[in-house]
């Protein structure tokens, strides 16, 4: 890739602070809408979420040398594993069934583990190089892996939606209007305003109940929740990062493309991989969701065309202040299930829709009886030990459960390492190309 001079890499010194503080403020709204409704679907602390999403942004910028400018958001890929812990058999000491939110710090805990596995592969990555491990990750495992992670969730769109069509209706109308017409900064926050279109339209039909905001503090510390760990959460939440490291390699590409600079070269993948698992391991440490690359501020830098790292730094120090906002949580927790639902109708559809274009801009061919195989196995085992809450045993006194979603993955590693005719090899440039190709669609 071309090293130009386009973009401004110095922005407080070309720019003046105040317009490169306004910058930083532009990346938080683009990141909201996503960020927070991670932990009002999963039940996960809206402060602890944007604290996460801020000391994560600076401890990737801090790995990475500030070379890639990156934010960290909350990661839509681990929602499926938040609901199957939730459906897991867990007790307490005493015996008594945990509740949904007492399994939280458990999901937290497999959380942890999954930001850890980044770090190992990294470290496979830098020693083996990047073609060698990502022979065992083709698009034929990770498409279907990914499409499988939307099928699980869409029940719980209906679910919530159903408590109310008009709202979520509204959510989805509004979103889809500013996918298809919106321009400039409108299709890059097409969530943010579903909900907020959705919420005014809540207010006026008496939806809202702002008694928590108050009875809460304005300035307050988040209520963090260290992890707990059991093994079936974690065999539940460790598959999936398989899928999120794919996501991760493709935003880095998408960054590299609009800056034009090699990010997966340099800092490297490994670097950038060790900032996301970290920070991951961290947020679920302290009971937030995982982090991920946010291509919604990607788009940002497309338009603006001011790359220093230091807009994203600024956005994240924001993220990090809001957190100490009790009034501020609260107030986001009055937004109705139904809008939550619309715009998880949407969400979940998006990250199927995801997993079928990785097979189509990858050109698996579904002709071949292997690639049919591998996808067939892993989309109906998924589904199907989905449906009926996994597979449990014992090893040594211990239970274990694995979730669908663990199943479906390996299998579907096991397959494609032990079938003949996998020749898939990563090529960091066919990424680079991919991620042109999204940024001008969607800009």
């Amino acid at each position: 890739m071309a090293n130009t001079n386009r973009g401004i890499y110095n922005a407080p010194q070309e720019l003046g602070w105040p317009k490169t503080v306004v910058l930083g403020l532009q990346h938080v709204f683009a990141m909201f809408g996503a960020t927070v409704v991670v932990p009002i679907i999963t039940g996960l602390s809206v402060q602890v979420t944007l604290f996460c999403a801020g000391i994560g942004t600076l401890l990737f910028h801090f790995i990475t040398k500030r070379k890639a400018p990156v934010f960290l958001g909350s990661s839509f890929a681990f929602l499926g594993g938040f609901a199957a812990v939730k459906a897991l058999p867990l007790t307490n000491s005493a015996g008594v069934a945990l509740t949904e939110a007492e399994k939280l710090p458990y999901a937290c805990g497999g959380i942890v583990c999954a930001g850890l596995v980044y770090v190992i592969l990294a470290a496979l990555i830098r020693a083996c190089g990047i073609k060698r491990i990502m022979h065992f990750f083709p698009p034929v495992v990770t498409g279907p892996i990914i499409i499988l992670i939307g099928l699980i969730l869409a029940p719980n769109a209906i679910n919530d939606a159903s408590g109310n069509w008009l709202l979520a209706i509204v959510a989805i109308i509004v979103i889809l209007a500013a996918n298809v017409f919106g321009r400039g900064m409108i299709k890059i926050i097409p969530i943010l305003l579903g909900i907020i279109v959705s919420y005014l339209v809540a207010l006026v039909t008496g939806h809202v109940d702002f008694s928590g905001v108050a009875a809460a503090n304005l300035v307050g510390i988040a209520p963090f929740a260290l992890a707990k760990f059991d093994a079936s959460a974690i065999l539940i939440m460790v598959p999936i990062s398989l899928a999120s490291m794919m996501e991760h390699v493709g935003d880095i590409a998408a960054v590299s493309a609009t800056c034009e600079r090699n990010f997966l070269a340099n800092p490297g993948l490994h670097r950038t991989l060790i900032g996301d698992g970290l920070a991951t391991s961290l947020a679920g440490l302290i009971g937030g969701p995982a982090n991920t690359t946010y291509s919604e501020n990607t788009g940002v830098l497309a338009l603006t065309k001011v790359y220093d790292p230091i807009v994203m730094e600024i956005a994240a120090v924001v993220a990090i202040l809001l957190s100490f906002i009790p009034k501020f949580g609260e107030f986001v927790h009055t937004i109705p299930s139904a809008t939550i639902g619309g715009v998880s109708f949407i969400l979940y559809g998006m990250i199927s829709a995801i997993g079928v274009r990785n097979l189509v801009e990858n050109q698996v061919d579904l002709t071949e009886s292997r690639n049919v195989l591998i996808a067939a196995i892993i989309l109906v085992s998924g589904l199907g030990f989905n449906n009926i809450g996994g597979i449990s045993f014992q090893i040594g006194g211990a239970g274990f459960t694995l979730s669908g979603l663990a199943i479906a993955a390996i299998l579907g590693i096991l397959l494609n390492a032990i079938l003949p005719g996998n020749d898939y090899v990563f090529n960091e440039e066919e990424y680079e190309v991919a991620a042109t190709k999204d940024l001008n669609a969607d800009l």
